[in-house]
């Protein structure tokens, strides 16, 4: 048999095999006038009149009512037949009701579900609101993936077609409701938000869709916290900005810059400040306990060549052995990794400094080191290079394009290196960051743009029936 597929949740449409078939405008009336009978038969004369406009009866006129019905009839038997091998007939029945004074020819319509399209979409959405949340959110979208446009749109003003008309238009209602309910019992409040936002389009006047609206947004407020952007990038996993504080994101792996001398010490603030990133590692992730993170840094150094060691006289405080930058020690703290990058250079007058070039060049020794030791979790990073280190060539926008280039320019090579980066930005440093520079960003590399000027930009961010 042949493929049949009728569609009228929009403008009606017939494929037979796959292939669309072209049916002129009164056979098309014909199809969707019996469409709306149900699978009920419409008799000779009935049809005529609905199908041709035609208002009164006409008596004197019965042979060619029948006439222009048959040929009609004829016509998309063959559409529906292209191959006739009776699909035709079997689809499109002739039947002689015997009820009226006199027997009267009569046209039914037999379609399978699979094979008419506002069938197929009543049987999903009837299963779907009796499922578990899962399975009535795949049975829902589905169903709703069915509808192209207004019902039975050639005769929708129609009184045959009202019935019907009604019931696909109430059941698609409470498909969406339905819909909407089943994603956010599965946290899915972003899938929620458009089916929301498209009742809300259509009907700006219901309260109550605004008020189901409005309480979506809110929770999808409440679930991104401090998060301030995502943009899932190609080959990256996502890219996030969050504000606040590096050491409360305890699902992800951390990043925390040190020196080349790798030192810990914060008594008095002479060599490292309290108030450094690396002095809250002390506090917040090692109970204060200095030694604890010396021996653990010390071990993981035991991998690495140093590149010298100064002298007593000429460093009198803090450490003395120095490491290339970039020299990145995994540290195991609680089941994740803490991965300490030496980025500046501690001078022996007890000053951090570093530079553009040396930052990126650390940056991009990070990364390997987070594809190998990070356990494919989310890494999260502050704004190195904001702080102590003294990279005054670049602002705080610049130094996140830098985190960022540098990032996503590792995961075209290694794409496994972890499925989010999350960038932590001070409160403080918020209003000296321009995060419309990061969207320009990823929008340019999307569509093949080479990379980001260091120069830092005020331009604008991007970040049916």
């Amino acid at each position: 048999m042949a493929r049949i597929r009728v569609s009228v949740l929009g403008p009606a449409e017939l494929e037979v095999d796959g292939v669309p078939v072209r049916l002129t405008p009164l056979t098309t009336r014909l199809l969707v006038r019996l469409v709306a009978a149900e699978g009920e038969p419409v008799p000779v004369r009935r049809l005529h009149r609905d199908v041709w406009a035609v208002a009164g009866a006409q008596p004197h006129r019965t042979g060619r009512h029948r006439n222009d019905v048959q040929k009609r009839v004829l016509e998309l038997r063959r559409a529906l037949d292209p191959a006739q091998n009776g699909d035709g007939a079997r689809v499109l029945r002739t039947e002689q009701l015997l009820a009226a004074p006199a027997p009267e020819t009569a046209y039914r319509l037999v379609l399978a579900p699979d094979e008419l399209d506002c069938s197929e979409f009543t049987d999903l959405v009837n299963s779907g609101l009796l499922a578990p949340p899962a399975s009535a959110a795949d049975r829902l979208a589905a169903a709703l993936g069915l509808v192209r446009g207004r019902p039975l749109a050639e005769v929708a003003d129609e009184e045959f077609a009202l019935p019907l008309i009604r019931r696909l238009t109430a059941l698609r209602e409470t498909a969406r409701r339905q819909l909407i309910r089943s994603r956010v019992d599965l946290g899915r409040h972003d899938l929620a938000l458009p089916v929301a936002e498209r009742m809300a389009r259509e009907r700006p006047d219901d309260r109550d869709v605004a008020e189901l609206l409005g309480s979506l947004r809110d929770r999808l407020r409440e679930r991104h916290g401090q998060e301030l952007l995502r943009q899932p990038f190609p080959g990256a996993g996502d890219l996030v900005v969050v504000r606040g504080d590096l050491f409360d994101q305890e699902d992800a792996n951390l990043v925390v810059g040190f020196t080349d001398t790798f030192d810990t010490a914060t008594e008095r603030d002479l060599v490292i400040s309290r108030e450094s990133v690396q002095g809250q590692l002390v506090e917040r992730l090692f109970g204060g306990e200095r030694k604890l993170l010396d021996d653990r840094l010390q071990a993981g150094l035991k991998a690495f060549t140093p590149l010298r060691t100064e002298r007593i006289q000429d460093k009198p405080r803090g450490r003395r052995v120095r490491y290339p930058l970039g020299t990145t020690v995994p540290l195991p703290v609680d089941g994740r990794r803490v991965f300490a990058v030496a980025y500046s250079r501690l001078g022996n007058d007890l000053v951090a400094r570093s530079a553009p070039a040396e930052l990126r060049a650390s940056l991009d020794a990070l990364w390997p080191a987070v594809a190998r030791y990070g356990m494919y979790k989310p890494v999260a990073i502050p704004l190195i290079g904001s702080g102590l280190a003294r990279v005054v060539e670049l602002d705080r926008t610049q130094l996140l394009l830098m985190i960022v280039e540098s990032f996503t320019a590792h995961c075209r090579r290694e794409p496994t290196t972890a499925p989010e980066l999350r960038i932590v930005i001070r409160p403080a440093d918020l209003e000296r960051t321009d995060l419309s520079a990061l969207g320009t960003f990823l929008r340019t590399s999307r569509h093949g743009g080479t990379g980001v000027s260091t120069a830092s930009g005020d331009g604008g961010a991007q970040g049916r029936w």
